[in-house]
């Protein structure tokens, strides 16, 4: 990582983080920063066929980090990796530019055969705490995985999944707030439309009308019939 990649990525930290209260403290305290360093010298050396090396580099990292990237994976730049304990990231996996991971999220396979079998993050996707993002699939830019969500279908760009499995999410207009764009833990705490309420307020309202049409068909039948 050159150092115009890392101030960038002390800057997204900086935009992100309430808590990052200095440069000082997020260059030595952030073990998610300090995995993506390890890991852009593991992916080097992947790279240019020292594959040994490479595996060796991103195992210390792990046990440095609690956070474990496997050096063949693609990353962006800016990638943020939040309190990052238990984070997994295969080998086929890609992820874009300006991502957010929180902790315990995988990136994994579904497949044992080699080839793509893990998933490509798009730009400025934001993934909650404990996700599974399981696949050959793609999640579009800008798209929101809820905390705890199994993804195991493509996410359209801008769109929210919550849920197991994951399924998308209407979201209603909300309040002004400092960075609209942004939802902590890929979880908005407002404005969400829950899909099986949905369902459920959808049916209620289907029952009512047919309710109102039996009692409309019964008051014009004749009386004694």
């Amino acid at each position: 990582m050159g150092f115009m990649s890392l101030r960038e990525s002390i800057r997204a930290y900086q935009a992100r983080d309430p808590a990052a209260r200095s440069t000082a403290s997020i260059l030595f305290c952030y073990p998610g920063l300090h995995a993506v360093l390890w890991h852009r010298l593991a992916h080097a050396l992947w790279r240019r066929g020292f594959f040994f090396a490479g595996r060796l580099i991103s195992h210390l990292s792990r046990f440095l980090t609690g956070i474990e990237i496997h050096p063949g994976a693609e990353i962006g730049r800016r990638l943020i990796i939040d309190h990052g304990m238990g984070v997994v990231i295969g080998e086929t996996a890609e992820i874009g530019d300006d991502v957010h991971l929180y902790h315990q999220v995988t990136l994994g396979g579904t497949s044992s055969s080699r080839g793509k079998r893990h998933p490509t993050l798009g730009n400025g996707v934001i993934v909650g705490a404990g996700a599974k993002i399981l696949g050959a699939i793609t999640i579009g830019d800008n798209a929101r995985v809820g905390a705890n969500a199994v993804v195991l279908e493509p996410v359209p760009a801008d769109t929210t999944v919550v849920g197991i499995p994951a399924r998308p999410v209407e979201r209603r207009p909300v309040r002004a707030r400092p960075d609209p764009c942004f939802d902590a833990y890929g979880t908005p705490a407002e404005g969400v439309l829950d899909p099986v309420e949905s369902e459920i307020d959808q049916l209620r309202t289907e029952l009512a009308e047919l309710e109102a049409r039996f009692a409309r068909i019964a008051g014009r039948e004749p009386v004694g019939k």
